[in-house]
């Protein structure tokens, strides 16, 4: 595990990445009232998190965006799995920075992350939910930029704050708060049904049927739900699953554009542009 620990604006960045050969285990405990977000570019991890009497099991994976409260009496131990390199940035404060803010600042979270800012417990979870490609990006750029000094200082810092930019952007969208429980698991069935079948996913009618939600509903509440429509968010997880097998197996351009369901490698290399900023030959 290599840990990169920066300041930004009374901030603290932890970026992580951890090309492990076997399961490692990570404890971390609060010195203060903080706040705390999380983006997981890749990998997975299974954390405890143990405070006063209780015991809560949370599951972070590939693209999830976290937020939580947390204070000197909550302790974290994180299950790193080995089968998929770990790249997440970590951003935190204490609630006495936030207190700092500027008044504009500070009313963001003040409007957005009240049930964060005044805990009712030693732990308190906030918004939780897939990244939206525009994170999904900045979190990309922030493990593949090769700025090195003051110029990566400044280029981190530039991403971090397009991070929470983003983040704020999606929670103060109320209308996914307007699906029912039952629709959001359905939603959920068919996120996993994309990523489950990149190279050959269902159409949209298809996908419709096997999660039982006509078309319409599917396509506003995916949306409202994960930031992304159905096709966008498929196109994502191909480009980043292209990503991982570039950089971490023997299969050439070509193969990896059609493993991950692109029938022109033109294409694919053009989409791979667009959302990395390099094309895919830097990689091969």
């Amino acid at each position: 595990m290599t840990t990169d620990i920066l300041e930004i604006n009374n901030f603290i960045v932890l970026i992580e990445q951890s090309n492990d050969t076997k399961t490692t285990f990570e404890r971390c405990d609060l010195d203060d009232q903080v706040i705390g977000f999380s983006f997981y570019g890749s990998g997975n991890v299974e954390m405890t998190i143990s405070f006063g009497d209780k015991v809560k099991n949370v599951n972070n994976s590939s693209g999830i965006a976290t937020s939580f409260y947390g204070n000197k009496n909550v302790e974290f131990v994180h299950k790193i799995a080995h089968e998929k390199p770990l790249q997440s940035v970590s951003i935190f404060s204490t609630l006495n920075n936030i207190d700092k803010l500027p008044a504009h600042e500070k009313a963001i979270y003040t409007d957005y992350l009240k049930i964060l800012l005044n805990p009712k417990e030693d732990y308190v979870e906030g918004p939780y939910f897939i990244m939206t490609p525009e994170m999904q990006n900045a979190v990309s750029k922030i493990f593949s930029t090769k700025y090195t000094g003051t110029l990566r200082k400044m280029f981190l810092q530039s991403q971090i704050t397009e991070l929470l930019t983003h983040f704020f952007a999606h929670i103060s969208d109320g209308e996914k708060e307007s699906i029912k429980p039952s629709e959001k698991e359905k939603l959920y069935n068919a996120k996993d049904i994309m990523s489950k079948n990149i190279a050959t996913p269902p159409s949209l009618n298809e996908l419709s049927k096997m999660i039982g939600l006509n078309s319409n509903s599917l396509k506003k509440n995916f949306k409202a739900l994960f930031g992304v429509p159905v096709f966008k968010y498929l196109q994502n997880e191909r480009l980043e699953k292209a990503n991982d097998l570039l950089r971490n197996s023997e299969m050439n351009i070509q193969e990896v554009s059609w493993f991950v369901g692109y029938e022109s490698v033109s294409s694919f290399s053009n989409a791979f542009l667009k959302k990395f900023g390099f094309r895919p030959s830097k990689l091969k």
